[in-house]
């Protein structure tokens, strides 16, 4: 299966914090409606992950706002309850973006945890187009605010899914509309013009011909 990188909804319940940095919280729940991203998480779908950050002495990061360049302390503890996956960490005082972690988060004005991961196994259902997140590979766990960067994460979401939905038309045999290819394209990595290129030359046969030994020598490159 296709991996992809994802962020969840926040959970927005803080259960506990110190004074020395420690905290619990969720950072992901089971079940329920669907989140703003139309998935849902299956119970269980974290004992695969956490089985193997236990064999391996490692622990999710823990980062502010999903930004791996601002780590802001350690998860201590991860398990799975009958309610979803709960975490108990510690904030590293020394670190400033921690401290004000901690003061916003003592004042109660942020209360957010949110999972980055990568979906191991999920199942649709057609007619609501709602995922059940069953295997989840549990990379890391942040702090978060309220709609912290929202928009750019619903867009990134869209867009694995849409990848995902091209993918299976064209491991079906399904011919993709120009179009499609290159968003398809895009969704690997070409540029706006590289995409549009390379639509041109596989798609119509237009384009000069040094072109078309770019576009495939790049694609060559891709699958290799």
């Amino acid at each position: 299966m296709e991996a992809m990188h994802k962020v969840a909804s926040p959970v927005l319940e803080i259960k506990a914090l110190k004074e020395t940095g420690e905290f619990e919280g969720y950072g992901s729940t089971f079940g329920g409606d669907p989140d703003v991203y139309g998935d849902v998480i299956a119970p269980g779908a974290f004992t695969e992950s956490l089985e193997e950050h236990r064999s391996r002495g490692t622990m999710p990061k823990m980062f502010w706002q999903h930004d791996s360049s601002r780590p802001i302390g350690k998860w201590l503890e991860a398990s799975e309850d009958a309610r979803g996956l709960l975490m108990r960490g510690k904030l590293n005082m020394a670190v400033q973006q921690a401290k004000e972690a901690y003061a916003l988060l003592k004042e109660g004005d942020i209360d957010g945890l949110s999972i980055g991961y990568r979906i191991r196994e999920y199942s649709v259902d057609t007619d609501t187009q709602v995922w059940t997140l069953e295997k989840l590979d549990l990379r890391e766990v942040s702090v978060v605010s309220i709609g912290a960067n929202e928009n750019a994460t619903v867009a990134s979401v869209k867009a694995a899914k849409a990848h995902h939905d091209l993918s299976e038309m064209l491991k079906a045999g399904d011919r993709l509309t120009e179009r499609q290819f290159e968003l398809w394209l895009k969704g690997l990595g070409f540029s706006n013009a590289q995409a549009e290129r390379a639509a041109r030359l596989h798609l119509k046969g237009q384009g000069e011909p040094a072109d078309a030994d770019q576009g495939l020598a790049f694609l060559r490159a891709l699958s290799a």
